[in-house]
């Protein structure tokens, strides 16, 4: 009998070593079925791929993860009319802090993500971690997390549907939930400054948050990430007790129109200053253009350095 498996990984290989895959491919690797990548396509624009000379599409590893995050963002609630916008927000925040050599790289991202995928389905913890040092040792934390791990995770959350696809997915959660923690922990370890980090209720996951907390860490500025689950209304006590040089408020969600509202309500309360940063605040940053409330994105590098910026003094809001 053949190996199914074999095959593909043999014609995943041929495919990323041009580092343009088909349609059929793309949709096997992102659950959208090829009508619904044209449309995306035609109607609003939100991918762009090349065409052969006989007129067949190519998608780049770019596009894919387009497609992956244009579904992150219609699973929280986003219309795809409005997915554009966002996307090309994010784009521009990334390209202007992302180094030439991982974008040159994003072939190599795809292998891992490939060699990662099929020890997720062997539920093999020994060779996940294993891999999560070798890529560890390959790529700085920001790129490891925003580009190889957290894409993958986020596709096997949206594709829970399928059968076995929930298991890998609380395998892969929980993995690296443990992980992170980890290095949270040892971030932690002998920093005065300490900001606090918070969701947003209902917006996002322990992982996210956990992520979001170690990409925000820093030699100088030690982040201590509060629960998910965590009240909004007892924040300002929370902070109280806890002395943090900030309070910084996660969200992956965009914004109501009475956020600017409550946050205003909730920075009177704090002693400290209030930030925000994710996915969210992408989006929020010019409802609350003018208030002291501070964005600090959701780009890893560019988060962690406007946080410094920000307890410096030096980041206008």
């Amino acid at each position: 009998m053949s190996d199914p498996v074999g095959a593909l990984s043999l014609d995943s290989s041929a495919l990323k070593q041009e580092e343009l895959f088909p349609i059929r491919e793309v949709s096997r690797l992102t659950g959208v079925n090829p009508v619904t990548l044209r449309a995306w396509e035609r109607r609003y624009g939100l991918i762009r791929p090349t065409r052969t000379d006989s007129g067949h599409r190519l998608y780049s590893q770019a596009d894919i993860e387009s497609v992956r995050s244009i579904l992150a963002w219609i699973e929280r609630g986003v219309s795809v009319s409005k997915v554009g916008k966002i996307l090309a927000k994010n784009i521009s925040t990334r390209s202007a802090s992302t180094p030439v050599y991982e974008e040159l790289s994003c072939g190599e991202w795809a292998q891992w993500q490939a060699q990662l995928r099929h020890a997720i389905s062997g539920f093999d913890d020994v060779r996940l971690d294993r891999l999560y040092g070798q890529v560890f040792s390959s790529y700085p934390l920001p790129v490891v997390f925003q580009d190889i791990l957290m894409p993958l995770w986020q596709e096997l959350l949206l594709r829970q549907d399928e059968f076995g696809q929930t298991s890998e997915w609380v395998f892969f959660d929980t993995f690296l939930r443990a992980r992170t923690l980890q290095r949270l922990q040892v971030s932690r370890t002998q920093v005065e400054e300490r900001v606090l980090l918070a969701a947003l209720p209902g917006h996002g996951r322990e992982l996210e948050l956990l992520v979001a907390g170690l990409l925000l860490s820093s030699s100088e500025v030690s982040v201590s990430v509060l629960g998910v689950g965590q009240p909004l209304e007892e924040l300002a006590l929370v902070c109280e007790r806890m002395q943090p040089q900030a309070l910084v408020l996660f969200t992956n969600l965009p914004p109501s129109d009475d956020l600017p509202r409550v946050l205003a309500r909730l920075a009177l309360a704090l002693d400290c200053p209030l930030v925000l940063a994710g996915d969210g605040a992408e989006l929020a940053e010019d409802s609350l253009s003018g208030s002291p409330i501070a964005c600090l994105g959701n780009e890893g590098r560019l988060m962690q350095r406007r946080l410094q910026q920000f307890l410096a003094g030096h980041l206008d809001t």
